[in-house]
């Protein structure tokens, strides 16, 4: 009896703390949510504006959950928003106090062509005013080199180097493991060039898939070309591209070196000799340390100079995977994005939407979802014009075939009009364990999809032809957008995927332009001035919880991306590691989600995609523990 009284004690005990931790928590939370409030924005001094930009530039950043930031779990790296980025470098431009801009690029992984361009053109504005532009990196890769390139003057560290690779790369292929563990993959697609489905069906690319991305890839590496080669006129960026183990070796071995004689960097120093040529250009610090100076932090400049809104010119964003539901900012929920589109239709006096597309596509439904409230706009005689970015493929054209115009770049990813469904079954797999299904069926579709005893010649029948049907319905809503003949959009579909040069010819696009120029073209649309309209942002906005926190555990000293390796070959392996782990995402996919899909392959392959899913996160950490 008395150990049963200990026992008793004791739970009581832990009881009684648990509450106390709960309550004290509790209070703690309340405490700060009444004490604390929104950081009001930074009077600016002169110096230099820096660009840290420690991760990656998208069109839309996800947004942290409370319980990651409280937990610590947060994403391995920060994402800039662009048009923030794009608006603090032309604003810098015409502010007397900005004596230079600082591009600090060691920790940068990239933002997709498109992207790049556009922030390229605004550091060539802030040239052209008579502003310096420095870059700073150990290691310059493709996307940020494309940055540098429109510098005026680029550093590299004497321990670095430039590596140039170009788009492409290996894959992953899991027929033959699937073979080995014995499931069976039901595909159903339409479209010669569908290969989002090729990784579960075979071992090695199609050669109508490797014949597609060449000329895509072809096409945009070109392009990446041509305008790193026009910032840099009198850099040798063939030769070094064409044979950089030559350049190497001219250098005994330094790739620093190597890139200066090249052109490709106009000096080799480290971070105190290029925080003491900044200081020339931008004053010294207040501190006596080598090599500082005054710095305008990025964060500041933003929320001192935010980008002017309240106009009339809608503007909803598509940016990443879209999915069914409800999703965060960085992901297209279909749901959020159409209850986005008619609450401002109810609220907002709105004369013309712009539809902003970065997205590989996802879910039919929901791109359906989002395309049929764009359509009740234009119900209403709001005109809809799409701007296309880095990608819009798949869903991402689907949700664009409700736009009057379509304004993209000769480098978006676009097209892929296609339509897959795919579903695993499992019957084999458990075969081998000795495990095997029965039962009764009462029509032929009942239990099914069996994921467990295998699907029957009915429901697959049934399934191939609903994405028959959906594919013919795509290529009629391109047809009817377009003003093409179904016929003729077949013939430009089968799941192909387009460079937006060749998009244009192919009447896929109407013509190139930015998210700038689509505002404008919307207004002219609308029967606006497009000197004087502005546009308003449609988009979800960060409850007053979430911004506590983010300013609490988001400090200036703040390092998410120190993990990442500086120097060329640590960082050209990171970002190779991280590919590789494209496989955990791929399974994730094959076995959620909305199982018929307007999905590209190919597309999520252009872009870095460090993944942001906390269950995913962990995975791939305790992967790399164990390998």
């Amino acid at each position: 009896m008395a150990f049963v009284k200990a026992v008793w004690r004791i739970l009581m005990a832990i009881k009684d703390g648990l509450v106390l931790l709960f309550m004290l928590l509790f209070f703690g939370v309340l405490y700060a949510a009444l004490s604390l409030s929104p950081k009001p924005p930074t009077m600016i001094g002169s110096g230099a504006l820096v660009l840290k930009l420690d991760g990656t530039i998208v069109e839309q950043p996800h947004q942290e959950s409370p319980f990651d930031l409280v937990t610590g779990n947060r994403a391995p790296m920060r994402e800039y928003r662009l048009r923030d980025v794009i608006h603090a470098i032309e604003t810098a431009g015409k502010d007397k106090k900005v004596k230079a801009i600082v591009l600090d690029l060691d920790n940068f992984v990239g933002g997709g062509q498109v992207a790049l361009s556009r922030v390229g053109a605004a550091l060539d504005g802030v040239r052209a005013a008579k502003k310096p532009v420095l870059a700073f990196a150990t290691a310059y890769a493709d996307d940020g080199y494309q940055l540098a390139a429109h510098a005026s003057e680029i550093w590299v560290n004497p321990i670095g180097g430039v590596m140039i690779s170009g788009p492409g790369g290996s894959r992953l292929y899991y027929k033959g493991l699937i073979d080995k563990l014995g499931v069976n993959t039901h595909v159903y697609r339409v479209g010669t060039y569908k290969s989002f489905v090729e990784p579960f069906i075979r071992t090695d690319q199609s050669d109508e898939a490797r014949s597609a991305m060449q000329a895509v890839y072809g096409a945009i590496w070109q392009n990446w070309r041509d305008e790193v080669g026009k910032a840099r006129p009198g850099a040798k960026l063939a030769a070094y591209i064409r044979d950089p183990l030559a350049a190497s070796k001219a250098a005994k071995g330094n790739l620093a070196q190597a890139a200066l004689n090249s052109g490709l960097v106009d000096t080799l120093g480290d971070r105190t000799a290029f925080g003491a040529r900044v200081a020339e250009l931008a004053g010294t610090g207040d501190d006596t340390l080598p090599g500082r100076y005054k710095e305008i932090k990025y964060d500041a400049y933003v929320s001192a100079y935010p980008i002017k809104d309240g106009g009339k010119i809608g503007v909803v964003t598509v940016a990443g995977d879209i999915v069914d539901g409800e999703a965060d900012p960085g992901t297209a929920g279909g749901k959020t994005i159409a209850d986005l589109i008619h609450d401002a239709l109810a609220n907002k006096d709105l004369k013309a939407i712009v539809l902003r597309v970065d997205s590989p596509g996802g879910s039919v439904l929901a791109s359906e979802q989002i395309r049929s409230a764009l359509m009740d706009a234009k119900a209403r005689g709001i005109p809809v014009v799409a701007s296309m970015g880095n990608v819009a493929a798949s869903g991402g054209y689907w949700v664009s075939t409700a736009a009057d115009r379509i304004i993209a770049e000769p480098s978006t990813i676009t097209g892929s009009i296609g339509v897959f469904g795919i579903l695993p079954s499992f019957e084999n797999s458990l075969a081998k364990i000795g495990i095997t299904t029965d039962g009764i069926k009462t029509t032929p579709l009942s239990g099914e999809p069996d994921l467990v005893g295998g699907f029957s010649p009915e429901f697959d029948a049934l399934a191939q032809a609903g994405v028959e049907d959906i594919y013919r319905r795509f290529v009629g809503l391109v047809a009817g957008a377009r003003k093409m003949t179904p016929q003729h959009v077949d013939t430009i579909a089968q799941g192909r995927v387009w460079d937006g040069g060749t998009a244009r010819q192919l009447g896929l696009v109407d013509g190139f332009g930015s998210l700038d120029d689509a505002i404008a073209q919307a207004a002219k649309l609308a029967k606006l001035d497009p000197a004087t309209a502005r546009p308003v942002f449609i988009e979800q906005k960060p409850d007053y919880f979430s911004t506590l926190l983010e300013q609490y555990f988001s400090g200036d000293d703040d390092d998410q991306s120190a993990a990442i390796p500086q120097d060329w070959l640590g960082k050209q392996a990171w970002l190779r590691q991280h590919l590789a782990l494209q496989a955990v995402s791929d399974v994730h996919n094959l076995l959620t989600g909305s199982a018929i899909r307007a999905d590209c392959l190919e597309c999520r392959g252009t872009l870095p995609r460090i993944t942001d899913d906390v269950q995913t996160r962990r995975l791939i950490d305790y992967l790399l523990g164990k390998f």
